[in-house]
């Protein structure tokens, strides 16, 4: 903190992310459906057109500094992730195989049909972490882990992930509304497929079932919030372990051959090479936590004592994961090592589970993704000659992964129900 410069991105970050989150959510109505911008959004847009104007770009080295803050605050968000699984937990022995197995077509539902023609439109690496799976929030955290914020792989998740939150929910709200019009499904296999790891998602796509069953309304709902519990529950595990290994693996056997024009000229796309910047532990954790306590306390209308307790915990969970890594030479990743003890300090079975639960509750989740997204924002200067050549091509790309997750889930979710009953 005694770097003049580093408390420009400081102070820069803070400013945006608490505008952002004073705009609060904006809805456009689109015909039976809307688009929800959340404040996350305007956090994104805001710090990428700070570091990206041209009339005082903010300089790389910055850039480089908030990319180094961003690896952590994606850290932070697993750490809120991880307190609303252990409270849960109970739901994975309660589900029957359908709701467990339904999680298969969200897997290899994007997996399957995404990434191959991601690779057909020469997306280059950026299609590994755009297809991976939906890419929600927790898929920051897995590809920054994994390859660095500063990597292909990270701009493919980035990019995924501001095509499902601008259109995810109208686009999934479609989707069911069509599957269900076949009277093909049984209505619970499509509430199960609702469950695609997305509040906004999972409610759109749970409103047009119900518009068609009103009969069965509350088991809908209640069938597609269990799902899309355990989607948290499970996929941070399975998108670290299993989803990405294997988008990975996959990318690199259909891309053994070689580069056509296309692809060359990608991978010579100008890039703002951006210098090597070391940001101590000790100087991004205060930033990460003033910025967090403002940004909740806007949220939730005041600041409170159990805002500040919920974030000293949350800090003291993020320092612990990263504790773990570096003891064990990253053999266990930080952020498997955050949601798994954030999971079982929450559990029923947990002596601090209940104050542990109800003070971290307190820290709006959400708000944490508008402080996360608007660091990346200001990391995002450097990115954007990358970024434009994915451009149109994620449009189709985005289309194809929420369509396959959502439908293969629905497949797995209707034979099993079968073979259940």
């Amino acid at each position: 903190m005694r770097s003049p410069r580093l408390w420009i991105v400081a102070i820069l970050l803070l400013a945006l992310a608490a505008g952002a989150q004073l705009i609060g959510p904006a809805v456009i109505p689109v015909g039976a459906a809307a688009i929800t911008i959340l404040p996350m959004v305007w956090g994104l847009i805001a710090g990428g057109a700070v570091s990206s104007q041209k009339w005082k770009p903010l300089g790389l080295d910055l850039q480089a500094a908030a990319s180094a803050i961003m690896g952590l605050a994606v850290l932070l968000l697993c750490a809120r992730l991880s307190f609303t699984i252990g409270p849960n937990i109970q739901l994975l022995f309660e589900a029957g195989p359908a709701l467990l197995l339904q999680e298969l077509g969200h897997l290899f539902g994007t997996i399957a049909l995404a990434l191959p023609l991601a690779v057909l439109l020469r997306m280059g690496p950026a299609t590994v972490g755009a297809t991976f799976s939906i890419d929600r929030e927790g898929s920051f955290a897995m590809v920054s882990e994994r390859y660095g914020p500063d990597s292909d792989q990270y701009r493919g998740v980035l990019s995924m992930y501001v095509f499902g939150t601008l259109f995810g929910a109208v686009l999934i709200s479609l989707i069911a509304s069509l599957a269900t019009s076949f009277n093909i499904f049984d209505p619970l296999a499509l509430a199960m497929g609702a469950g695609v790891g997305s509040g906004s998602m999972m409610a759109a796509a749970a409103a047009s079932v119900v518009s068609a069953h009103p009969e069965m309304a509350d088991q809908v709902l209640a069938v597609a919030a269990t799902s899309n519990i355990i989607t948290g529950l499970l996929g941070v595990y399975v998108g670290m372990y299993v989803a990405l290994p294997l988008a990975d693996r996959i990318y690199g056997a259909l891309t053994k051959r070689s580069k056509t024009t296309s692809e060359r000229k990608a991978d010579t796309a100008p890039r703002a090479v951006a210098p090597s910047v070391t940001v101590p532990l000790t100087t991004i954790v205060p930033i990460l936590f003033v910025g967090g306590v403002i940004v909740s306390s806007i949220a939730a209308g005041g600041v409170s004592r159990s805002i500040i307790v919920g974030y000293l915990i949350l800090t003291g969970l993020l320092l612990l994961g990263v504790g773990v890594a570096r003891l064990t030479r990253g053999k266990i990743a930080a952020m498997i090592a955050i949601i798994t003890i954030g999971a079982l300090a929450t559990t029923p079975w947990s002596p601090i589970g209940d104050f542990v639960s109800s003070t971290v509750g307190t820290v709006d989740f959400l708000s944490i993704c508008t402080l996360t997204l608007t660091v990346a924002g200001l990391s995002l200067g450097k990115d954007l000659p990358l970024l434009k050549t994915i451009g149109w091509k994620i449009v189709p790309v985005g289309i194809v992964a929420i369509l396959a997750s959502y439908l293969l889930s629905v497949v797995v979710a209707e034979f099993a129900l079968g073979l259940w009953h």
